[in-house]
């Protein structure tokens, strides 16, 4: 197996590793219990990478970044959105 299949693989994997965060918390609208920094944060480092690897010109790197990027920006976007939409925990419910 080549570098580049193994980067294309392993670039796969941590791309889809986002996915079911984004899709549950699409499903759910809310998202109190994730921070803004974490996806902001990814967001952030993984344009980053992307940049990194349009400059050197590395398929894989530039393709395993993509789908990272757009669940992290989505992330950080439905945690502004949903806020108003966190139920409270039930240790802050009053009477």
């Amino acid at each position: 197996m080549s570098a580049t299949w193994i980067g294309l693989i392993a670039g796969l994997l941590t791309s889809i590793a986002s996915v079911p965060q984004v899709v549950k918390t699409w499903r759910s609208r809310h998202a109190r219990d994730l921070s803004i920094w974490q996806p902001l944060l990814l967001s952030v480092g993984v344009a980053l990478w992307l940049i990194y690897g349009m400059l050197i010109g590395d398929t894989p790197l530039i393709l395993a970044n993509i789908t990272p990027l757009l669940c992290n920006l989505a992330l950080t976007a439905m945690k502004i959105r949903f806020r108003g939409n966190d139920p409270l925990p039930a240790s802050d419910c009053r009477l």
